[in-house]
C-alpha cells in the first residue's frame, strides 16, 4: 500500500478518534487530551495514536490508562463511522513534544538572559 494512503487513513482516524473524545466517550478520568498523530501500519490494521495529555504526572497517567481501556469502544465507532473493512486496532502513545518544546523555550530564554547579563557585566 501506499504511504499516501497511509497518511490519508491516518488523517481521518485522528479526527474521529478526536471527536470521539470529545463527543462521545464519557469518561471522568480523561482529562484534557489532543490527539496530536495518529500513524497507520502499511496494512492499515494498527493505529498508534499520539497524544498530548495535560496535567500533573498522577492525571497524565489516569488518562492514558482511561485512552487504553476504551479502545475497544472506539475501534467500533471508528469502524462505523469510517466504513472500513477491517477497524484498526488503536494503541495510544503520550506525545511529548509540546512539553519538550517548552523545556526548549525556557532553556532558551535562560540562555538569552545570561547572555544579557555578560553584555551588562561588559559595559
Amino acid at each position: 500500500m501506499s504511504q499516501g494512503r497511509e497518511k490519508r487513513v491516518g488523517e481521518l482516524v485522528r479526527q474521529e478518534i478526536a471527536h470521539l473524545l470529545m463527543h462521545g466517550l464519557k469518561d471522568p478520568r480523561i482529562g484534557f487530551v489532543s490527539v496530536m498523530h495518529v500513524r497507520m501500519s502499511p496494512d492499515l490494521r494498527y493505529a498508534n495514536a499520539y497524544v498530548s495529555l495535560m496535567g500533573d504526572q498522577k492525571q497524565r497517567k489516569a488518562s492514558l490508562i482511561a485512552l487504553q481501556r476504551s479502545v475497544t469502544w472506539l475501534r467500533g465507532e471508528i469502524g462505523r463511522r469510517l466504513r472500513m473493512r477491517h477497524a484498526p486496532e488503536i494503541r495510544f502513545f503520550e506525545d511529548t513534544s509540546v512539553d519538550d518544546a517548552f523545556r526548549l523555550e525556557e532553556i532558551f530564554k535562560e540562555i538569552h538572559a545570561e547572555e544579557e547579563d555578560d553584555r551588562d557585566a561588559a559595559d
